[in-house]
């Protein structure tokens, strides 16, 4: 399986090292940073504030960010459709959201509607995925909790999302 990943509004520069290292280990091909997620060796950024970010991003991301294609869309939503007009199937990771089916990434029957080109859509920490995203999103999946909190860290769950999808 190919697999893209999308960050959008990801607000935690640790979040997104994380996940850019995570990313790398899966041999993702590439991951597409949005909205207010901060962006690595930004050169639209001020020195200072390009060497601030670069290096928080660093210390978890430990040199995936210089090792992953990355690069940043200021339209995000014209992005997925450019991608799934490419022949790539657009998968959101959400938990808890109304009127929308999600599939448990665990479910035997996603292997029967995956593609084997994906686009992880990554949301904000707290609120999810933008809302606008929705209607261009294919498929939502959620991963199970067995505890009592709602929801795992954004890395968190997209190491387990990608751990499962690839292993699809």
């Amino acid at each position: 399986m190919k697999m893209t990943l999308v960050l959008d509004n990801i607000r935690s520069t640790y979040n997104v090292g994380a996940i850019l290292r995570t990313a790398d280990g899966f041999g993702v091909s590439q991951v597409i940073l949005s909205g207010y997620t901060p962006r690595v060796h930004d050169k639209n950024l001020l020195p200072h504030l390009r060497e601030k970010l670069d290096h928080e991003i660093h210390k978890t991301a430990l040199g995936a960010e210089d090792m992953v294609d990355i690069y940043s869309s200021d339209d995000i939503k014209s992005e997925l459709i450019k991608l799934r007009e490419q022949g790539w199937q657009i998968v959101g990771l959400e938990n808890n959201i109304q009127n929308v089916k999600l599939i448990q990434s665990t479910d035997p029957k996603l292997t029967e509607v995956l593609s084997d080109k994906v686009v992880l859509v990554l949301g904000e920490e707290v609120s999810g995925i933008d809302y606008s995203l929705h209607d261009i999103i294919d498929l939502f999946i959620e991963i199970p909790m067995r505890g009592q909190k709602e929801s795992f860290n954004v890395s968190v769950a997209a190491g387990i999302a990608m751990y499962q999808l690839m292993a699809k």
